[in-house]
């Protein structure tokens, strides 16, 4: 395995997939935890991956993503979605959660609890939404890295018709709203983008140190 920045070099943005390569069971366990594991915001997170596997699923998104190959090609697709309806449910279902996986009483947590309600109690719906979104992207790094790591391609999307998608996989009676999508697989031999030097801002232009 090679190390992380070796990792970040090797991985690019993968434009055209094999449909052929399909990830092992392990290697889609293996990225799913990465993403079940990434840091979150109290650790509450507010929101949910939906994987998709069914084909028609799968082509009516691509409708929807302006007809982005990697859509239907990659062996996988997986949508993140932001929770809509964050509040005292949410809170008190991670409080339970916690009080049970450390074998603690709920009323352990109740200024924990307090804290977490109350700042979502300061921001408007939307607010709370795009909170949730950002949440969200975390965990799509996450991902990104994991993957780079294990050799696995993988292809962050937002250029997509969001309602299209919250249509298409029924999300508003989930309570819930596309945030960031991404696509995991294996490059296409014929895949240029792959040959093309990784273009970055060196160090002296991207990092400012004040000391």
């Amino acid at each position: 395995m090679k190390n992380l920045i070796e990792s970040l070099n090797w991985r690019y943005a993968t434009k055209k997939y094999d449909p052929a390569k399909k990830l092992t069971g392990e290697q889609l366990a293996t990225l799913l935890e990465a993403v079940r594991l990434a840091p979150t915001s109290f650790g509450l997170q507010p929101f949910r991956v939906i994987i998709v596997d069914a084909p028609d699923l799968r082509t009516k998104l691509r409708a929807a993503g302006y007809g982005q190959s990697p859509i239907t090609d990659a062996s996988h697709f997986l949508v993140f979605a932001a929770k809509t309806d964050l509040g005292i449910k949410t809170v008190d279902e991670f409080i339970g959660l916690t009080a049970a996986v450390r074998n603690q009483p709920n009323d352990t947590f109740n200024e924990y609890h307090k804290m977490i309600l109350g700042s979502i109690a300061n921001n408007s719906p939307e607010q709370n939404t795009a909170w949730a979104a950002r949440q969200a992207y975390i965990a799509l790094g996450t991902l990104l890295t994991a993957a780079a790591m294990n050799e696995i391609d993988a292809t962050p999307m937002e250029g997509f018709d969001r309602k299209g998608f919250d249509d298409v996989l029924g999300l508003e009676k989930l309570n819930l709203t596309t945030a960031v999508a991404v696509a995991v697989g294996f490059r296409a031999a014929d895949d240029e983008y792959a040959k093309l030097k990784k273009v970055r801002f060196p160090k002296e232009k991207f990092f400012i140190e004040m000391k």
